[in-house]
């Protein structure tokens, strides 16, 4: 099957909320989700994310990423979130949306990418080791809600 990544767009909201809440179910965290899809049209400038769709359109994953700064090293891009519906996993297609963050990230002159990974999630830092990505696990979150 082909797969192709592309720019969301707003008419994608809907769908890729369904996988945002699939994600955090997935993650256990369903109950943190609090985002909604008519939230995401007013921030429509500030969501940034890629889609895995199938040969019809059907979206299967999402990457969501925002650029930052940071002191030390400069400009950055950050992946907040990546996920591929259970069905579609282990066919290149979570490694087809990492390249797609990572060649942004490269045009954007970043200096580097970053994200987190649940330390309980053996298959993603397997694969994140994989493409050459240090994982640390000095760093805590740390999370203020408004």
């Amino acid at each position: 099957m082909n797969y192709t990544i592309r720019k969301a767009a707003p008419a994608d909201f809907e769908d890729i909320f369904f996988l945002i809440k699939e994600f955090a179910a997935f993650q256990q965290t369903a109950n943190k989700v609090s985002i909604t899809v008519e939230q995401m049209h007013v921030d429509k400038n500030l969501f940034q994310c890629f889609v895995a769709t199938t040969g019809d359109d059907k979206i299967i994953g999402f990457a969501t990423f925002f650029f930052a700064y940071y002191s030390w090293s400069g400009k950055a891009l950050n992946l907040d979130d990546l996920y591929v519906t259970q069905q579609f996993r282990k066919q290149g297609i979570g490694k087809m949306l990492l390249d797609e963050v990572i060649a942004l990230a490269k045009k954007e002159d970043c200096k580097k990418l970053r994200w987190q990974v649940s330390g309980w999630n053996t298959n993603a830092i397997s694969f994140y080791k994989k493409i050459g990505a240090s994982i640390d696990g000095t760093d805590i979150n740390c999370d203020l809600y408004l």
